[in-house]
């Protein structure tokens, strides 16, 4: 595995997709990739968390 290169569906930025990242899914058994890069997915947790009040 290698890291990888995707785009953010919420802000169009570019992020890693780490080799140890990608690992931690599998051992999860995720079969998708992340959609979010890491600042929209934590600005979309908080959003939930603050939803669900």
């Amino acid at each position: 595995m290698a890291d990888k290169n995707l785009t953010c569906m919420d802000c169009g930025k570019e992020f890693v997709f780490t080799e140890g990242e990608q690992q931690f899914y599998a051992e999860k058994g995720f079969e998708n990739e992340p959609k979010r890069c890491p600042e929209c997915r934590k600005a979309r947790k908080q959003q939930k968390r603050n939803f669900n009040r």
